[in-house]
């Protein structure tokens, strides 16, 4: 019995995965390099060695047919799967380590530890992207991600629990000494303050002041932990952060945590990466070393504690 797929050439079953991905051919020339019209003959070629058509062809998209879509989940599956195989055989434990992380994590809890990393596996160089844009592990470059989420859950890929991404307040020691000697929740309502209404707000209603609402201003917004919590510093004022990613500024004194009242305490940051790579010798080395840095960290350790979880 003849082999099926002995006349259909590779190239053309990866041009058809890309355009069933991406619901456009225009799309899947640009991923590809190639040209549109190219892209339209492969599918067309592919659709007459099959017999069946795979796509329907609308003016602005291309939308898969029954027949199309149970070819495209087998397409896809193997894509991966031979994505995965070439990487794994190419990989001698050197090149590179893509990891893409949140740009607070990346910054204020990674990037310092970094050094440790390359000093124990000099043959793996790092590539990191802060980028805020969630990045496809299953089909785009980065090997590995840090995401924050409540589940950790995402298709295709496996996920470890790294720590809670639970926030709350965080000042200048001269910020709080400016609301007296004994200051409470209440006090900060008074104070001028750097982030979001929303968070602001979510923080006041942990701390049961949801009836009360705050009368200082907000001066400072940021996209980001990182730059409302440097604003803060900045110009002595109080910010919302976690605390373990601001856990090297509370131990200099350049910041306080006045109150043991979270918000987000359902959400953790997870290490993520493709589930049938995880042998891949670079994404296996990053993975038992960052687990070793999270159990080492104090700051990371009080809050698994504090949720009654223990480092994965």
């Amino acid at each position: 019995m003849s082999d099926p797929l002995a006349t259909i050439p590779l190239s053309a079953i990866r041009v058809f995965e890309a355009a069933a991905r991406l619901g456009s051919f225009t799309r899947a020339a640009e991923e590809l390099g190639m040209t549109q019209a190219a892209v339209s003959w492969q599918v067309k070629a592919l659709e007459r060695r099959l017999d069946q058509t795979l796509f329907r062809r609308l003016p602005r998209e291309v939308q898969l047919t029954a027949a199309g879509e149970r070819l495209a989940r087998a397409a896809a599956e193997a894509m991966t799967a031979l994505r995965s195989a070439i990487s794994d055989i190419s990989d001698s434990g050197a090149g590179v380590l893509a990891i893409t992380a949140l740009q607070t994590f990346a910054t204020q809890w990674l990037a310092p530890r970094l050094g440790a990393f390359q000093v124990s596996h000099p043959e793996i160089a790092v590539r990191l992207n802060s980028d805020a844009r969630l990045i496809d592990l299953m089909r785009e470059e980065a090997d590995v991600g840090i995401r924050s989420s409540r589940h950790g859950s995402w298709p295709g890929l496996e996920s470890i629990y790294l720590f809670p991404s639970n926030q709350t307040v965080l000042a200048t020691p001269a910020a709080m000494a400016a609301l007296g000697p004994s200051p409470t929740p209440a006090d900060l309502q008074k104070a001028s303050r750097v982030g979001s209404e929303a968070e602001w707000n979510a923080w006041f209603c942990a701390a049961g002041l949801a009836d009360s609402p705050p009368n200082g201003s907000i001066r400072i917004m940021g996209d980001t932990q990182v730059l409302e919590v440097a604003a803060a510093m900045a110009n002595g004022t109080a910010a919302i952060g976690s605390p373990v990613m601001f856990a090297a500024d509370i131990a200099a004194g350049r910041l306080v945590q006045p109150f043991e009242i979270y918000i987000g305490d359902e959400g953790g940051y997870w290490l993520a990466y493709p589930a049938d790579r995880r042998r891949t010798r670079k994404i296996a080395a990053f993975r038992a070393w960052l687990l070793d840095h999270v159990q080492a960290d104090p700051a990371a350790r009080r809050q698994l504690a504090r949720r009654g979880a223990e480092p994965a």
